[in-house]
Formats: structure tokens, C-alpha cells, sequence
């Protein structure tokens, strides 16, 4: 039962497919091919990627191409513009604001926090408290508050005393004095502006000695005061820290004039533009980047990469359009492939699908490529091109190849050349490269018949893509060093690893996807232990045994017409597996009496036609390929059961009581040529097996019996079988069954026991024979259908009234 998750899933594919159940199959292989040429251009021209082929330079790097502009264009270059005003930014020198008078407003400002504390002390009068102490404290005015004022006021100073420490501070603030902060504006030379004299400025350069930092002012201060020997060092501390910060910078960083200055001067700085002609040369190859033509290639980039970029697009889609259909005219023209018969718009398909991948996967390792030469400075790693001897080319080739057929192989092969040469860095080049690379996977490994053979053929690839890679490098003169060679052997031999696999991994998806059965899928389903052939052996022995002749007649005459002989082999081995539900019913299998002789003509029939629909049921549960499906219905076509058809209508009162469609197989006819050959084969091997003498007349004349009726019956109508190739079949038929069942040679003193017309086993004989023997080939049932229909013949018959049946 299903999920209802799975439900789900239908419904929403149902949902996609409905709009497309109702257009024709032409409307929709068109929209298939827009669709293919659309991701395709997309895949070469990635409006999210850079652009293919183009270089990253740096100044002084080496042209790996010659550059030339594209069209008449005017860039203006915003990113060296701004390095321009960034520069001139730079250039201006920091304003500094000096004030020469900071030392006397220092002095006047301690003075007058002295003579304050001064007037209101109460030094002159008789009487001290506590309470007047408290007063004058509070009348300190400087740093340090009232702890400062206690110990200023705790005795008289002498004048001495007060001029040391005014001389102190006036020496300490004197000069020039910078906040420790603006150490960071510091240039090599700085602006001064003097606010005494405003319209004057002077040039400093730095480290100037005699400008001192605040916090060196400051220790200067301490260490002046501390000098005043009369002073306790409570009082030295009391005194600085009245002082310390007095001592202010009088330099100071303009910032507001600074910036201003800077944004002038960048002002200045007129926008870079760079005007090229069509086809001007920007740089040859090998010539050196200047900072010049760093900025000419900008501007074509940026021309590329906005202006043109819709042109672009449309004319790749045109072009990539152009190749579709070319390949497309080529397969409708050719046809039908024959070793695997896909229709010309399945082919198509495959060989898009194989080109879209292939495109993604060169345009990846192009990249891939870029960015590794891009993380190396040194020769020769930081060479695109080298890198770019590791793209696996050779992937769509090589699956075509095993897929379908060596010319469909080789054109998917010129396809790929073409998108590798719009991606690669040197087109041209690259383009010649990838088709020899190609055309080695096409034709340089034989048949797929085993999962190491895509081994062998990277192996074989890769070789071949280290040898052109080689020739590349003589090609463009490069330097023919050890690093160089190795590099590129080494990317070449990665190639063709690449192209193994994933060529390995892509098989299985297309051989699901496009239901195509290459030789590898077709002999694993030859496996004998596979549980319906298995079945068969066990069940059915004599249709075991029909089926592995049948297979071995069919084979060697597809090889004679050009026909898929594995695919006729193994398609034998399932085309009676139906005969498993009900197998003592068919003659083969049949060692004792005849079932049919206690059954009615219209119910005999019934069971041998059932194991055309019970088989092909069977076959599509067990999820065998379509291909060998077809084998089941087709290998009788639309032929009638004869005898059992005439033998009802003898039974019947009225002939038109008898319905012949109850005695006909659904069909329908034979649609391949390997379809045709088995039921051929078929009615072949089991008229060749009820022959008593299968000598070479008696067997050509069966033969030719069999292949006259099934043409006379229009069985043939619907295959690509020629007359030519119907009289190759029947040489090759009456060739295989002359070898399988030659006479034996009589030994002496053996006298082989009596034989009349029939020779068939009974309940008790012992012996292994199955099913009828006849001494005349002509006695045999053949049916105008060419059927070979033993079954309708009754055991019990003397064997005049067998003659009388089969002259009928």
C-alpha cells in the first residue's frame, strides 16, 4: 500500500505532467531542444561567473594572450580614481595648532588660586582653630580640593619658595607639548599653525626633539618641585598636584582642518578615463603588465562584462542552437542506430543530454584550472593552460560510444570541441585538442563488454591527452622545461582518470534512463542464476534446452545481417519463460502422453497463447528491459494456431462458430530485425528437433519451408528485414542447425531399433527423447503462419491418420 507521502508525489508529478499530455509529440521534442540550447548557453555564459577565457593580471605580470579592444569605449576607471584620491588624501601633511602662550596662562592660573587661598587666610590674627583652618582650606580654588588647600595652608611659604614653584611650572609648560594621543597623527612631516600669527605656518619634521609629549612635561614638573629642598615631600605632592594639570599640550591635532585639507585635494582629482578604438592593441603576448595597461584591461572587462553582456548570451545561444541542429539533421538522417536500435529522438536526447553534461563539466575545470593557477606566483603552476590539460574532453565521446555508436560518438565528440573552445582560455587551441582527445575514446577501445572496459579506456584517453599536451606546448613556444612536461603529463594522464569516472558513474544513469541495454547490462541478464531462468530449467528442461538453441541460430545469424547478436542471444532466454506456468502443455516438455489430447481445440489454444501474455506480464514484473520484453510477444507475431483452428472447426457444427482471433497471438508483428531472426529461429530449431534424419537437405528444405510461410503470412511487413538479408538468414539457419543436430557416425555391430513415421516415447519406454520424430520433413506441422504446432497432434494416431493430419 502506498504512503501518503508517496501519493503525494504522484499527485505533484501528475500536476507537472498535465500540461504537457496535451501537446503533440512534435510540439513537445521541439520544446525538449529550446530547453537543451537555453542551459547549455547558460553553462558557457554564467552571468555569476567571470567571464571564460579571461585572464586575472596583476602590475608586472606576464601577457599570457594578446589583448584588443572590442569596440570603440570610454571606461572611467572609479577604482583608480579613488586609489588616486586615496593617494592625494595621503599626501596631505596633519595640521597642528600650536599656542606659544600656555605657560603664562599656567602661571597666572596658579597664581591666582594662591592669592585667593592667601587673602582669606588668617595668618595675621591672634587666635587659630580648627574651625578658621576649615575656612581657609575651602578657599583653594586648584586641583586637589580641600586635602591640597590643608597642606598649603598648614604654614607660611616664604616668597622664595612660591617663585621656585612658579618657575617650575612656567619651565615645565614651556616649548612644544603634544597630547600623548595625537602620537598616532605623526607623519614624516606635519603643518603648524601658530595662533598668535595665523596667517603663518611652518613644516615640522618628525621626530622633532623638542616637541614633548604631556606625560614628559608632567614628570618634569615633579621632578622641578621635588628639587625645592625647603618643600616635605607632603608638601612636594600637595604642590604637583596643584600644578599637574596646569601643564595642557600646545600643539594640538587639527582634525577638522586636516580632513578638510585632504578632501580638497582629493577634490582635485579629476576623474581617470580610458578611451580605446577598435582593435586597438591593449598588450601583445608576452609583454609585461603596466599599471597602463592594468587599466586598459579593466576597461575592457568592464566592457564585457556590462555593456555587451545580453549580445553576448544571444549570439552563444545561436551558436550553440546552430550545433543542436546540425546534430540533430545528422541523427534524423541517420536513423535508426542499429546495434541498439534507439529511434533517432531518443538519440537526440541522449546525445543532449551527454553534451549538457559534458558542458558543465568543462566549464567547472576551467575553472577549477583558473583558480588553481591563480593561488601559485611561480612558472609554470601559475599557467592556466597547463592546468586546464586535466578537463575530462572526452567524457561525452567515450559514453556515446558505449551507448549507442562509434559516428553518433564521433559527432558528440565535435560538439564538445566547439563548447570547449567557447570556454577555454586559448579557444582555438583547446578546440583541436578536445576533438583528437575524442576521437581516441571513439576509436581506440573495442566492444563494451565488460565494466573494465571504461577503465581501459581512460587509461587509453589519458595517455593520448599527455602526448597532445606535449604538442600544445611546442605549439604555443612555451618552454619545454622538466617542471613544464611533467605538469602537463600529469594533468593529461588526470584527464583521462576523470574521464573514466565519470563516465563509470554517468553508464548506469543513462542505461536506466533511456532504457538503452549496452552489452555489459545485457550479460548480466545472461546470468544462469537469476531466479526466472532458474525457474525455467527447473520447470521446463525441453524449453531450457529450445531456448539456448534458439538463442544460438539467432546469434550467429544477426552477425551475417549486422544484427545485435548478443541482444538476439540473450532475448532467446527469456522469450518462452511464459511457458513456466503451465510447461507440460508444450511439446518440449512433454515425456509421456499429451495433455491436449484430453483438452478442446479452443481451450489447447487458449494455454499456448496465455504464455505470450502470462511471459510478457512476468517479464515487466521482474523489471526486465523493454527491449528484451519485446522478444516475448513478438516472436510469434500476429500468427494463427492453425491445426487447433481446423481441428475445432471440425468439431463444430457450423465453422462460423469458431472465432479465429481465440486461435490468434495478440501480437504484435516483429518490429526489429533481431525481433524477426527469433521467430525465425524459433520455428527452425523446433522443426529441425522433430526431424528423425536432420540431414542437410532434410533441414534446407524445412527451412526454407518455414521462412516461405512466414514471409507468404506478412509476419515480415513491419521489421527492416530485405530479401538479401532473408536469404543470408536461411543460409546461416540451415549452417547452425546442420552443426547442432549432424548425423552420427554408425558404429559396427550396433543395429539401431525399428522406426515407423512417429517416434515418440510412451509411459513405458525409458527414454529421455521429448515430443515427435519424423522421417519425412514434409510430414511436419508447419502452419501457413510458420508455426510449429506438435502439440496438436494426437498420441494416440496411427500414423496414416498423422499423414492425413499434416497433408491437411
Amino acid at each position: 500500500m502506498k504512503t501518503p507521502s508517496a501519493r503525494r508525489r504522484e499527485q505533484v508529478f501528475a500536476a507537472i505532467a498535465k500540461p504537457f499530455k496535451r501537446l503533440s509529440d512534435d510540439q513537445k521534442f521541439w520544446i525538449g531542444f529550446a530547453g537543451l540550447c537555453l542551459l547549455t548557453t547558460f553553462l558557457i555564459h554564467n552571468p555569476w561567473w567571470r567571464t571564460s577565457g579571461e585572464q586575472v593580471y596583476k602590475v608586472d605580470d606576464v601577457a599570457r594572450e594578446s589583448i584588443t579592444a572590442p569596440s570603440d569605449l570610454t571606461f572611467t576607471d572609479d577604482q583608480e580614481t579613488d586609489r588616486l584620491k586615496m593617494e592625494a588624501k595621503q599626501s596631505v601633511k596633519p595640521i597642528f595648532r600650536y599656542e606659544p602662550n600656555k605657560p603664562d596662562q599656567a602661571v597666572q592660573q596658579f597664581l591666582s588660586s594662591w592669592e585667593k587661598l592667601q587673602r582669606h587666610g588668617n595668618d595675621n590674627t591672634a587666635v587659630k582653630s580648627s574651625n578658621s583652618d576649615a575656612k581657609i582650606e575651602s578657599h583653594w580654588t586648584g586641583a586637589g580640593g580641600v586635602e591640597v588647600g590643608k597642606v598649603l595652608a598648614a604654614r607660611s611659604f616664604s616668597r622664595n619658595e612660591t617663585q621656585a614653584v612658579q618657575d617650575a611650572i612656567k619651565e615645565s609648560a614651556e616649548g612644544y607639548i603634544y597630547d600623548d594621543s595625537d602620537r598616532q597623527h605623526f607623519q614624516k612631516d606635519v603643518l603648524v599653525f601658530d595662533r598668535a600669527k595665523p596667517n603663518q605656518q611652518m613644516t615640522v619634521s618628525m621626530p622633532e626633539s623638542n616637541w614633548t609629549p604631556l606625560s614628559a612635561a608632567r614628570d618634569k614638573l615633579r621632578t622641578r618641585i621635588a628639587a625645592i629642598k625647603s618643600l616635605s615631600p607632603k608638601e612636594i605632592d600637595a604642590f604637583y598636584t596643584a600644578a599637574e594639570s596646569l601643564i595642557e599640550p600646545s600643539v594640538s591635532f587639527d582634525s577638522v582642518a586636516t580632513e578638510k585639507a585632504r578632501e580638497s585635494k582629493a577634490d582635485d582629482i579629476k576623474p581617470i578615463t580610458v578611451s580605446l578604438k577598435r582593435g586597438e592593441t591593449v598588450v601583445k603576448e608576452g609583454d609585461k603588465i603596466t599599471p597602463d595597461v592594468l587599466t586598459k584591461i579593466a576597461a575592457i572587462r568592464n566592457y564585457s562584462s556590462s555593456t555587451r553582456q545580453l549580445n553576448r548570451f544571444i549570439g552563444i545561444l545561436i551558436l550553440v542552437s546552430g550545433l543542436f541542429w546540425l546534430a540533430w539533421k545528422y541523427v534524423q538522417n541517420r536513423g535508426i542506430v542499429p546495434r541498439l536500435a534507439l529511434s533517432p529522438r531518443k538519440t537526440f536526447a541522449l546525445l543532449g543530454f551527454v553534451i549538457v553534461v559534458q558542458t558543465g563539466l568543462t566549464a567547472v575545470f576551467f575553472r577549477l584550472a583558473e583558480f588553481t593557477a591563480a593561488q601559485n606566483v611561480r612558472a609554470p603552476l601559475n599557467d592556466p593552460m597547463l592546468w586546464s590539460f586535466a578537463v575530462p574532453f572526452a567524457t561525452a565521446s567515450l559514453l556515446i560510444t558505449l551507448l549507442a555508436d562509434r559516428p553518433t560518438a564521433l559527432v558528440t565528440g565535435m560538439f564538445g570541441a566547439f563548447i570547449a573552445g567557447f570556454l577555454a582560455p586559448r579557444g582555438f587551441e583547446f578546440a583541436i585538442y578536445s576533438a583528437l582527445v575524442s576521437a581516441v575514446a571513439v576509436y581506440g577501445i573495442g566492444r563494451y563488454r565488460s565494466r573494465q572496459t571504461v577503465t581501459t579506456a581512460g587509461g587509453l584517453v589519458g595517455v593520448a591527452a599527455a602526448t597532445l599536451a606535449l604538442a600544445m606546448i611546442a605549439y604555443t613556444q612555451q618552454p619545454i622545461i622538466l617542471n613544464t612536461v611533467l605538469l602537463a603529463v600529469l594533468c593529461g594522464l588526470v584527464s583521462g582518470l576523470v574521464t573514466s569516472a565519470m563516465t563509470a558513474v554517468l553508464m548506469p544513469i543513462c542505461e536506466n534512463f533511456f532504457g538503452i541495454l549496452t552489452d555489459v547490462k545485457l550479460l548480466e541478464l545472461s546470468n544462469a542464476d537469476l531466479p526466472i531462468l532458474g525457474q525455467l530449467a527447473l520447470r521446463a528442461p525441453g524449453t531450457n534446452q529450445h531456448s539456448h538453441a534458439v538463442g544460438q541460430l539467432a546469434e550467429e545469424a544477426c552477425r551475417v545481417v549486422g544484427g545485435n547478436a548478443l541482444l538476439s542471444r540473450i532475448g532467446a532466454l527469456y522469450h518462452d519463460i511464459g511457458k513456466t506456468a503451465a510447461p507440460e502443455h508444450f511439446v518440449e516438455n512433454q515425456a509421456g502422453k499429451n495433455p491436449h489430447d484430453r483438452l478442446k481445440p479452443t481451450q489447447s489454444a487458449k494455454i499456448i497463447i496465455s504464455h505470450v501474455t502470462y511471459g510478457t506480464k512476468l517479464a515487466k514484473e521482474m523489471g526486465l528491459p523493454q527491449r528484451i520484453v519485446d522478444f516475448i510477444p513478438q516472436h510469434h507475431g500476429t500468427r494463427t494456431l492453425h491445426y487447433f483452428l481446423k481441428k475445432a472447426q471440425a468439431e463444430a457444427r457450423d465453422e462460423k462458430e469458431i472465432s479465429e482471433s481465440d486461435f490468434r497471438y495478440p501480437g504484435p508483428k516483429p518490429q526489429f530485425k533481431e525481433a524477426a531472426i527469433m521467430m525465425i529461429a524459433d520455428s527452425c530449431e523446433a522443426a529441425a528437433r522433430s526431424l528423425a534424419e536432420p540431414s542437410a537437405v532434410n533441414i534446407r528444405f524445412i527451412v526454407t519451408k518455414i521462412i516461405d510461410a512466414i514471409l507468404q503470412d506478412d509476419q515480415l511487413d513491419e521489421c527492416d528485414l530485405t530479401l538479401r538479408e532473408l536469404t543470408q538468414i536461411r543460409e546461416s539457419m540451415i549452417k547452425s542447425l546442420v552443426a547442432i543436430y549432424h548425423s552420427r557416425v554408425d558404429y559396427p555391430g550396433y543395429v539401431p531399433p525399428d522406426s515407423g513415421q512417429f517416434k515418440f516415447p510412451t509411459a513405458e519406454n525409458d527414454s529421455d527423447e521429448r515430443g515427435f520424430k519424423y522421417i519425412n520433413p514434409a510430414d511436419i506441422p508447419v502452419s501457413p503462419g510458420g508455426e510449429i504446432e506438435d502439440e496438436a497432434i494426437h498420441h494416440s494416431l496411427q500414423p496414416d491418420i498423422a499423414d492425413a493430419k499434416s497433408a491437411k
